[in-house]
């Protein structure tokens, strides 16, 4: 019988087209093997991932096991649930041929496949971690109303998974007593902030002005935010505002910046492009629905951070994202009311003073996520 590998990492969104999580996860399959752990990395991508990954001599000494992808952003809910399935099935197959003995599970996807490393690590006699990058199935149901009874059913499981992990993590303090109360967990939860990636921040003068980079989704209060924008603007507000990146709300954008010379929407663009323009604006819009803020953490964040972007949380004052950017001293919260955005937008062309933002750039390298984890696990 072949010898038990050390560790599964499992993951579905992977490198290279996962730019920043794919690539942590590859720098710890990495960083792992060359401390001489056997490692199997249990991911989603394409039929070339393999080949992409030699030509870039990049996991050497790691057994990576891919399930193809066969669905995109733009595939109905149907085959995104089928390929999901298909992950699991997978999931399942390669832990019964590699055997590992501990195993890093996070929450993509949620629910069913950290419940198979539950059932595993029961049968095999193993242990795992558990990292919570939102909890559900809470999130999810604020996004789409689940049954109650599934919903109870649900939790019910993911409490279990959770009892049994050996580490659990999250990201901030509001989720990690979340957790603690709905689990009854006695044990501790390791906090880990979500990773960036760090880029040569512009010395130039930044641009007196705003930009929104990520999903313009449902959880993002789109409409509150554009509503108050158009009302900046025809009360003769003069900063300008870029919008990149896509979303249900992509032609509600559109049609705005049609209206206004200043208000520029580029749609989705290269990482590298994203990141540079983020460098060059001194605000960065973070507008997010005071549920979700219970249950999940935005990861623009940590990016508009490392970007040298100081942070506008347009959310309630009493929600984790707003404690999180005035903690940290990394820029404001307003409440997510028209008025209020177009008064706090009036001020800062006006010259609003608040201080020195820090720039704790560091500490969402993707170095420090990597050792944070790596350190955990063994």
């Amino acid at each position: 019988m072949l010898k038990r590998y050390d560790l599964a990492i499992i993951n579905r969104s992977f490198w290279p087209k996962s730019q920043i999580i794919g690539e942590s996860l590859l720098q710890l399959c990495e960083l792992l093997s060359k401390k001489g752990y056997k490692v199997v990395a249990i991911v989603q991508g394409s039929s070339s991932l393999k080949q992409s990954l030699k030509s870039n001599a990049r996991g050497v000494g790691v057994d990576f096991q891919v399930s193809r992808a066969r669905t995109d952003s733009s595939t109905g809910l149907t085959g995104r649930i089928s390929d999901m399935l298909i992950f699991v099935v997978w999931t399942i197959w390669i832990l019964v041929l590699r055997r590992p003995k501990t195993i890093y599970i996070a929450t993509d996807p949620p629910l069913l496949v950290p419940f198979i490393v539950f059932l595993y690590s029961k049968l095999s006699r193993s242990s795992y971690t558990y990292h919570l990058q939102d909890i559900h199935p809470e999130a999810s149901n604020v996004i789409t109303n689940i049954n109650p009874g599934l919903f109870s059913l649900l939790r019910s499981i993911d409490n279990l998974v959770i009892r049994n992990a050996s580490n659990v993590i999250t990201i901030t303090k509001e989720m990690k007593d979340f957790i603690k109360e709905r689990s009854n967990l006695k044990n501790k939860i390791y906090l880990l902030d979500n990773p960036s990636l760090l880029t040569k921040v512009s010395t130039q003068k930044k641009i007196k002005g705003f930009i929104f980079a990520g999903n313009a989704g449902r959880l993002q209060k789109i409409p509150m935010l554009l509503e108050g924008i158009s009302k900046y603007k025809e009360c003769g507000g003069k900063l300008p505002f870029l919008f990149i990146g896509s979303g249900v709300y992509s032609k509600n954008i559109l049609l705005l910046s049609e209206k206004y010379h200043d208000v520029l929407y580029k749609g989705i663009v290269d990482a590298d492009v994203a990141n540079s323009l983020i460098t060059k604006y001194e605000w960065a819009l973070l507008p997010i629905e005071d549920e979700v803020t219970k249950y999940a953490f935005p990861s623009k964040t940590s990016s508009y951070v490392s970007y040298g972007a100081n942070i506008m949380a347009i959310c309630s004052e009493h929600t984790s994202v707003a404690r999180w950017v005035l903690r940290n001293n990394y820029g404001i919260s307003v409440p997510p009311k028209v008025d209020c955005l177009v008064d706090i937008f009036f001020e800062i062309e006006n010259g609003l003073t608040i201080g020195k933002i820090s720039s704790d750039r560091k500490r969402f390298s993707i170095k420090n996520f990597v050792h944070g984890i790596s350190d955990i696990l063994i």
